[in-house]
């Protein structure tokens, strides 16, 4: 229920041809409170409802529960989020051992452009592809439910 991950920007598209698979996700935020976030998500043809707690000091290490729920039970707790819905379309390109989701946001957060990679500890090796930039984990701006209250859009 610990979840250990790294976040960074992105240089270029490249990629978009790695990747295994392409899912379009939509999300919304129940609580947006960062000692816990509540999040509903339709991820393709599935749904979530997902708690997580505040991270450690390095942004790395966070509580994380998280439960299937039916899509049209999404759906509806969509409607009762805090603004802004999120979407985005999600990349998923194998790393040696591990994953990269690259996630495209959409609507108010066009133009950001997000890489995650879960690890099994913090200081887990992994290769950093090229198309790899600047590390912004633990930057709250880029959480999803910060984005939600403050749309890349509205950056200057």
């Amino acid at each position: 229920m610990v979840e250990i991950e790294r976040k960074f920007l992105m240089k270029g598209s490249g990629y978009r041809t790695e990747a295994t698979s392409r899912t379009r996700i939509v999300q919304g935020f129940l609580n947006t409170d960062p000692e816990r976030t509540v999040r509903v998500r339709i991820k393709g043809q599935e749904a979530f409802l997902t708690v997580k707690g505040i991270s450690n000091d390095s942004g790395t290490m966070r509580f994380e529960w998280e439960t299937g729920i039916g899509v049209e039970e999404a759906e509806a707790l969509l409607q009762l989020c805090e603004p802004t819905i999120i979407e985005k379309i999600r990349y998923v390109i194998p790393n040696g051992n591990h994953l990269f989701e690259v996630d495209e946001f959409l609507g108010e957060n066009q133009g950001l452009v997000i890489a995650e990679i879960e690890l099994e500890n913090e200081n887990d090796p992994f290769e950093r592809p090229e198309w790899l930039g600047k590390e912004v984990t633990g930057a709250l701006k880029y959480y999803n439910s910060m984005l939600s209250k403050n749309p890349f859009s509205a950056w200057k």
